[in-house]
């Protein structure tokens, strides 16, 4: 396993009073920070966990339609580098490795997939085809990352946020917070993403679930909870 610090370094470089020497200081500079940031020309392995997931015996059968809109993420969280956590407070990259699609893409695919596939709801869709939804799904991806927490091994982490929302009036009807943590068989990068594709089927089917649950909960006036 082969990691890459997040960050940037202090430089320390003095005030030159040369043309030429500050030219040459800032592509010393520029050619470090491609090292840090991993921007080596080795070849990057792309992973494209596709979780597919079962659906539940226990979930309700739904008769009103749902859109799903797209998970916020803060920049750092929704990379396409693969971000392990070394030590609590560190964030690193897993070099020449990415994923095929970013943390937020994947969640919404596989929550989408999940409830088109189990036939248990009336429609299911993206915010924005135009489909005339009851509830939307809102979702925070708040962790994507291979975390150690002081372990031999690190365990693909995602943390997710799900909101309710009743469309006609705008009012959040549930909300709940997911989280899964999945240890990987080893430390190499392609056990860490078999890892990923477990914790991202788990949580797919825990947020379709309570999807349906809550919607049903919600449907008629006066059974909001």
């Amino acid at each position: 396993m082969t990691m890459t610090r997040i960050g940037n370094r202090e430089s320390g470089i003095a005030r030159s009073t040369g043309a030429a020497r500050l030219a040459l200081l800032v592509a010393g500079a520029l050619l470090a920070g491609c090292s840090i940031l991993g921007g080596s020309r080795e070849p990057a392995t792309i992973y494209a966990p596709d979780p597919r997931v079962a659906p539940d015996p226990a979930w309700p059968t739904a008769a009103w339609q749902l859109e799903i809109a797209h998970p916020e993420a803060a920049r750092m969280i929704d990379s396409q580098r693969i971000a392990v956590r070394p030590t609590p407070g560190e964030l690193q990259v897993y070099r020449g490795a990415s994923w095929a699609k970013s943390p937020s893409d994947q969640v919404e695919d596989t929550v989408l997939h999940a409830l088109e596939d189990s036939q248990k709801i009336a429609a299911v869709a993206r915010k924005g085809s135009g489909a005339a939804a009851d509830f939307t799904l809102l979702m925070e991806l708040r962790r994507y990352e291979a975390d150690y927490a002081g372990q031999a091994l690190p365990a693909a982490t995602i943390e997710v946020n799900a909101k309710l929302l009743h469309s006609p009036d705008q009012a959040i009807v549930a909300s709940h917070t997911f989280l899964q943590a999945v240890p990987a068989a080893a430390t190499d990068t392609a056990s860490v993403a078999r890892a990923f594709g477990a914790a991202l089927g788990n949580i797919g089917h825990d947020i379709a679930g309570w999807t349906l649950a809550n919607g049903n909960a919600n449907t008629h006036p006066g059974s909001r909870k």
